[in-house]
């Protein structure tokens, strides 16, 4: 998950691709066609081209099939051109301007698909998406027909990734008045593959209509809406949350996901939690738990609510009175939140965390651990999904093209609020009093992106949103965890007790004291030595040895 590389989670996992290639810093261009399983997005090996082909190849033959009508021919045909771009986003994020595959190739003595600029790219892209959205035969949603066609594209998903698509475009790591690396090679620069040459308000403004379109559709068209809450308690606002993110049947709110086959099982569970959570491969920092306003939607203040005593996460200690952004519960294990038959148990001697924090190691090593994809529970009979693309995030995008295609600062937060309001979060205004959101244009998008980490952890937003803005700053950050110790006379020892409230059990842990630390046991080669090339990956020595017009990105050789 690409996330590992953002500030927001680590992995202390050291013989994984991210702690051998990237937090060493020892990753090259020749990784890329060596241990293509390390690194996080192979040319050839991710499968990329041959959906393209795959989406080419039916569209091109789908007029000999008998038994199908026009109509089903024409809206599958739609779907093939949704598929193929968005196969071109999942690299574009990653290298740049592309080669445009148009067609498929035959065997043949000579052929060339030369490496195009960012923008043709991001043109041939939205010219797919345009051509899917025009189709009268692809349905706006599924319907009633979800039973047959579930997990199938929709002119509303091809609309709202249009709108994705944009937002990275219009981003400044192409959009802007100086490339992001000045290394050469530059040939990639001259050629405008990985930069516009300049900073251009249209990409911002094409954003902001495509946002515009989509939200005039779904006020014609209805059917998607947001996971709402039954009720307005924290459980109540964290169901609605995970029904969204984790849940396909009957989900309003998703509009491209990724499936597993079949209802949850215990195969599919073990299988993520051995060879990935234990060895804290997707450890959450710090600095990510303080992301996580209050309840109320106020901001998380450390000075007062990690000194000795306090209470971070639960009021007074009573693990069923919550005071945090529900989606803090669904994203990170915190000590004392309900897990499994008992209270976690994070501090340092606790039954869930035995000397983790203080070695630096395994799923707690940060002194948190992963919630999100991982709940304990009873899953079975669920249907889980990956989403690659959901209605919350669409609210935040077209927060983020009003912001900067318009300066509407008020009407960029009514879209925040509305994702908010999803949790029972307050107004993002009123809740940051002090930081003039509705005049400070810089204020408002850090509070933009802060939501959209907590509304969309390990979603593939994250480490996207630091690389579009060329966030050097915050990839050079060192990163913190927490250490927790008893701190009511107890020692360092886990209580066997499986309420959470203190009250009714004189023995159970009732206070804490924190250290805050920084995270060195597996040290990233970023925070004292970044360097702008690591913005986008190296394209495969052998791919531009073999001399059809690809050339490397800055920085790489």
């Amino acid at each position: 998950m690409f996330e590992i590389l953002s500030d927001c989670w680590h992995s202390h996992n050291s013989w994984d691709g991210v702690n051998r290639l990237y937090y060493s810093g020892a990753y090259t261009a020749a990784d890329e066609d060596g241990s293509r399983g390390d690194v996080r997005y192979n040319y050839i090996d991710d499968k990329a081209w041959s959906g393209i082909r795959a989406g080419w190849m039916f569209i091109e033959n789908v007029e000999r099939v008998p038994d199908m009508d026009n109509a089903e021919k024409a809206r599958l045909t739609a779907e093939a051109k949704v598929l193929i771009a968005s196969r071109y986003f999942d690299m574009f994020r990653h290298f740049g301007g592309l080669p445009l595959v148009d067609k498929t190739y035959g065997v043949q003595a000579v052929y060339e698909v030369p490496r195009a600029t960012a923008a043709a790219t991001v043109e041939f892209m939205i010219g797919l998406l345009d051509a899917a959205i025009n189709e009268s035969e692809l349905p706006w949603s599924l319907g009633t027909d979800d039973s047959n066609w579930q997990g199938r594209f929709t002119k509303a998903a091809a609309m709202a990734l249009k709108c994705k698509i944009l937002l990275f475009a219009a981003s400044p790591l192409f959009n802007d008045s100086e490339p992001y690396s000045t290394e050469s090679p530059q040939d990639a620069v001259s050629n405008l593959q990985v930069w516009y040459g300049g900073y251009n308000a249209d990409w911002w403004e094409q954003c902001y209509q495509a946002c515009y379109e989509f939200f005039e559709q779904l006020e014609a068209n209805g059917f998607y809406a947001l996971m709402e809450a039954d009720g307005t308690s924290s459980q109540n606002y964290r169901d609605a949350f995970f029904k969204a993110y984790f849940e396909r049947q009957n989900n309003t709110e998703l509009l491209i996901s990724t499936r597993v086959i079949g209802k949850f099982n215990n195969d599919w569970w073990y299988k993520f939690q051995t060879e990935f959570v234990g060895y804290g491969n997707y450890t959450p920092t710090l600095e990510y738990m303080q992301m996580f306003p209050m309840s109320d939607g106020t901001p998380f203040d450390s000075n007062t609510l990690l000194a000795d005593g306090a209470f971070p996460f639960f009021t007074d200690n009573d693990y069923n009175k919550p005071v945090r952004d529900p989606r803090l519960y669904e994203t990170m294990l915190v000590n004392g939140a309900n897990f499994g038959d008992h209270a976690a148990e994070l501090w340092l001697g606790g039954r869930d965390n035995i000397d983790n924090t203080e070695k630096e190691t395994g799923k707690v090593a940060t002194g948190f651990s992963l919630y999100k994809f991982y709940k304990t529970g009873n899953l079975s009979g669920t249907y889980p999904q990956w989403p690659y693309l959901r209605l919350a995030e669409v609210y935040l995008i077209y927060a983020e093209a009003i912001l900067h295609a318009k300066g509407d600062l008020q009407k960029a937060i009514d879209q925040v609020d509305i994702v908010r309001a999803r949790v029972g979060l307050g107004g993002l205004a009123k809740c940051n009093p002090t930081k003039n959101l509705t005049t400070d244009k810089n204020a408002l998008l850090e509070e933009i992106l802060r939501e959209r980490a907590c509304e969309l952890g390990l979603e593939d937003v994250r480490f996207f949103d630091m690389i579009r803005y060329k966030r050097a700053d915050l990839f050079q950050k060192k990163l913190h965890g927490l250490k927790v110790y008893r701190n009511d006379g107890g020692g360092n020892k886990p209580w066997s007790g499986t309420s959470g409230n203190a009250s009714e059990y004189p023995n159970k842990p009732s206070n804490f004291k924190y250290e805050v630390f920084e995270l060195k046991n597996i040290a990233r080669t970023w925070w004292s030595n970044f360097n702008p090339k690591w913005y986008l990956a190296a394209f495969p020595p052998s791919e531009v040895n073999k001399g059809y017009g690809l050339t490397q990105n800055p920085g790489w050789k």
